[in-house]
């Protein structure tokens, strides 16, 4: 099988009815980003932090996987596909995909604001007061601006051994996930889907469909399949 490379960000979920990250204002649901994900953010007013993902954690609950993420889970009965999302949703593993790396964490998930390695699963708010087993308090599982990505270094290895990259719903404005783009092989075919110019210098080489992600997926999906 072929491998496939999927890197996908907010404009695929945006059509679950989950909002992108940022609105054209540089606020996130009426918050400055900064105050909401970032460990400076945390430090001033956990309370705030720990409301905000609990907002978008009962969200979470309450929409379901596209036309855009079913299409990409079928797409394993004909290539090896690893997604690689910039999403901390899990719209993607709940369309059925099996293989996906979560690079800004998990919505889904909490851990010790002093180990990130004590991880639990995560349905429910997260109050003032929850503890991990170090004693420590719980925080959401979610890669902060300012913190190390953990699985960049398994991102790019996908990246890397890719013979189709395929981007959606992402403007690559985001390092080091938008790196990625630069570690494909010269021989990977690189496919983009996304509605808006992003101002990402693609070259020559991308073929670039101006679609939203359920649109450009079913219009991509059989052409796929003649690669496979």
């Amino acid at each position: 099988m072929k491998k496939l490379t999927i890197l996908t960000g907010a404009g695929i979920s945006a059509e679950s009815g989950i909002k992108t990250f940022r609105d054209g204002d540089g606020l996130w649901e009426n918050h400055n980003i900064t105050d909401v994900a970032s460990p400076e953010g945390w430090r001033k007013d956990r309370a705030l932090v720990l409301e905000f993902y609990n907002q978008r954690r009962r969200q979470l609950h309450e929409v379901e996987p596209n036309d855009a993420h079913k299409l990409i889970a079928d797409l394993e009965k004909h290539f090896d596909v690893q997604i690689i999302t910039q999403n901390i949703d899990d719209l993607h593993e709940r369309a059925g995909s099996t293989n996906v790396i979560h690079i800004h964490g998990e919505l889904f998930k909490s851990c010790s604001c002093n180990n990130k390695g004590l991880i639990y699963e995560q349905k429910n708010d997260i109050n003032i007061g929850d503890k991990a087993e170090d004693g420590a308090q719980l925080r959401p599982f979610i890669v902060w601006f300012g913190e190390d990505v953990p699985l960049m270094k398994e991102a790019t290895k996908k990246a890397k051994e890719a013979d189709i990259f395929l981007v959606i719903g992402t403007s690559l404005q985001v390092y080091p996930a938008a790196g990625l783009i630069h570690d494909i092989k010269d021989d990977c075919l690189l496919i983009v889907i996304n509605p808006n110019e992003t101002g990402f210098g693609y070259g020559q080489r991308a073929v670039v469909m101006k679609e939203t992600a359920t649109k450009g997926m079913k219009l991509l999906y059989d052409k796929l399949l003649n690669l496979a």
